[in-house]
């Protein structure tokens, strides 16, 4: 049952193919049999890969995308897109973010797009935050607008986008001189 020997091998017989090349001492293997569909996996499960760290002595000029997850410790001057982002406590990011999930620990300075949203104590944050669920921790710095969306993460035509602020004095409907 323990041998090494491929005579002892369930489903061989005496006078096969693989009892040749055992008898003979053969280095050329038998032809490979088809694998059985009961012992085949049904599907591999995927394992989900570890964020992309962007480290605290990293500096980044331009747009980040990417369906997976980012943690952010360093600092990003342009617009980020990914599944799940974390803006760590020594990290700065100038631009718009988008994303399902948005955990801030940081220094955001633009918009906040996501469907979760947190602002943990230390998150410092100058910009507008549309979301559909949102969390502000106690200590968190918030200055900007907080609008609720079903679909916060579209951002294409038939989503109204904040209006710009107005200059003092200006009349309503007035162009903006900024």
């Amino acid at each position: 049952m323990f041998s090494k020997s491929k005579i002892h091998e369930p489903g061989t017989k005496p006078g096969t193919e693989t009892d040749k090349h055992a008898a003979t001492g053969s280095t050329t293997p038998p032809p490979a049999r088809p694998a059985s569909s009961e012992f085949a996996p049904s599907s591999s499960p995927r394992v989900k890969p570890s964020p992309s760290v962007l480290s605290s002595d990293l500096t980044v000029t331009g747009n980040l995308k990417t369906s997976g997850d980012i943690q952010i410790e360093g600092v990003v001057e342009g617009d980020i897109r990914a599944h799940l982002l974390t803006v760590g406590e020594t990290a700065t990011i100038k631009g718009e973010i988008i994303a399902d999930d948005v955990v801030v620990n940081g220094r955001v300075v633009g918009r906040v797009r996501g469907l979760k949203v947190r602002l943990t104590s230390t998150a410092r944050v100058e910009g507008d935050i549309i979301h559909k669920t949102i969390a502000i921790e106690s200590g968190a710095h918030f200055e900007g607008s907080v609008q609720r969306q079903d679909d916060p993460l579209q951002t294409g035509q038939g989503t109204p986008k904040l209006a710009p602020p107005r200059a003092e004095g200006a009349a309503p409907g007035a162009p903006d001189t900024n």
